[in-house]
C-alpha cells in the first residue's frame, strides 16, 4: 500500500502575510496525529517566497515523532555543497534517520532565472552543480578525509557530524524528461516527480528501474514517488475555481499552462479516491499532496479516504 505525505503550505502561508510558523508547525502534528506518513516543506528563496525549508523541518522534527520529513524540493544547485552537507547531516541527527531529501533542477521561468542570479550561481550551470555538489555531500556523509578538485576544491576535508544513517538520507530526484529519469536511476533512492499522469507513470517508472539496472543498482531499492495538488471539494465547480485560483497565485502564470505541467485533481472526494488509487496502481509507492485552501478539512478528508481504500 502507498504511503502519503502532506506539504506544509510555506508558500501560501507568506502569500496571505502570514509568515508565523506555529500554524505550520500545529498542521505537522495534524498530519502525524491522522496518520499520514511524511511530512514536506517546498523551497524557494525570491522567486515564491517561503520558509527556508531546513530550518523550517528543524522545528517539525521537535514537534513529531515518527513521520519521514522530506523537502519537496530543494534546490542544491543555489547552494554550498559543503555547507549543504552539514546542514543536511545535522538536520538528519535531529531527526534520527527520518530525514527524506527530496531535490530538483529547477524550472526555466524567468523569476527563478532571476533568483539564480541574485544567489550568484550560474542557472544554466545547475544540472552539472546539482551532480556535482550531491555527490561532494554524499562523499563528506562518510565522514572520512575528503579531497576533491572540482566546481568546488577541499582538502583532506572531514565533516561531523555524519548524518543519522550511514551514507546520508535517501535523495529523491524531481524531473519527468528521458534524462531525468535516467538520473534517477543512475544516481539517486527515489524518483519524484510531479508532470506524468497516472497512465504515463508506469512506463515512466519503468525507465527510471531500468537506467538503476543498467548502472548496476538494484532497482528494487529505489522509490517511486509522486507530487500531486488537489482540492477536494464536492461543488465540482467550486473545486475548479479553486484549484485555478490557487495555481495564477501560486506561480503568477496561467492556470491552464500549470495544469498541464503539474498533476492536479478538483472535484469530489470519491474522484480523488479513484484518482490517488490510479498512481497507487501505476507503481507510485509514496504519495505527497498539496492541497489547494482549507488544508485541515482536507487533511481530515484524505484521511478518511485513506481508511477506506485500506491503505
Amino acid at each position: 500500500m502507498p504511503r502519503l505525505g502532506y506539504l506544509l503550505p510555506t508558500r501560501e502561508q507568506i502569500m496571505v502575510g502570514r509568515h508565523e510558523t506555529a500554524p505550520l508547525l500545529a498542521l505537522a502534528e495534524r498530519a502525524e496525529a491522522l496518520g499520514f506518513d511524511s511530512v514536506w516543506v517546498g523551497d524557494s528563496l525570491l522567486a515564491r517566497p517561503r520558509h527556508d525549508p531546513l530550518t523550517l523541518l528543524a522545528a517539525v522534527t521537535a514537534r513529531t515523532r515518527s513521520v519521514a520529513l522530506g523537502t519537496a524540493v530543494l534546490l542544491p544547485a543555489l547552494r554550498n555543497p559543503v555547507v549543504l552537507a552539514q546542514q543536511v547531516a545535522t538536520l538528519d541527527r535531529l531527526a534520527e534517520g527520518r530525514l527524506i531529501l527530496g531535490v530538483g533542477i529547477a524550472t526555466d521561468v524567468p523569476n527563478i532565472r532571476a533568483e539564480f542570479e541574485a544567489a550568484g550561481v550560474p542557472f544554466d550551470k545547475r544540472v552539472g552543480r546539482l551532480v556535482e555538489g550531491l555527490a561532494l555531500a554524499r562523499a563528506l556523509w562518510s565522514g572520512q578525509k575528503v579531497d576533491w578538485d572540482g566546481r568546488w576544491t577541499v582538502k583532506a576535508g572531514v565533516l561531523g557530524p555524519t548524518p543519522h544513517r550511514p551514507g546520508g538520507p535517501p535523495v529523491w530526484i524531481g524531473g519527468s524528461v528521458a534524462a531525468a529519469r535516467a538520473r534517477a536511476g543512475r544516481l539517486y533512492d527515489g524518483w519524484f516527480p510531479n508532470a506524468p499522469t497516472a497512465a504515463a507513470y508506469d512506463g515512466q517508472w519503468q525507465e527510471v528501474q531500468a537506467a538503476a539496472r543498467a548502472a548496476g543498482r538494484d532497482p528494487a531499492a529505489l522509490t517511486g514517488a509522486m507530487y500531486l495538488t488537489l482540492a477536494i471539494d464536492e461543488d465540482g465547480a467550486r473545486a475548479e475555481a479553486t484549484i485555478n485560483t490557487f495555481l495564477e497565485q501560486y506561480y503568477g502564470m496561467r492556470p491552464d499552462t500549470m495544469r498541464k505541467r503539474q498533476m492536479c485533481y478538483a472535484g469530489p472526494a470519491a474522484g480523488a479516491a479513484d484518482w490517488l488509487k490510479a498512481y497507487a496502481d501505476a507503481g507510485a509507492s509514496h504519495l505527497v499532496l498539496r492541497f489547494a485552501g482549507d488544508p485541515e478539512r482536507q487533511l481530515e478528508t484524505v484521511a478518511r479516504l485513506r481508511r477506506d481504500l485500506g491503505w
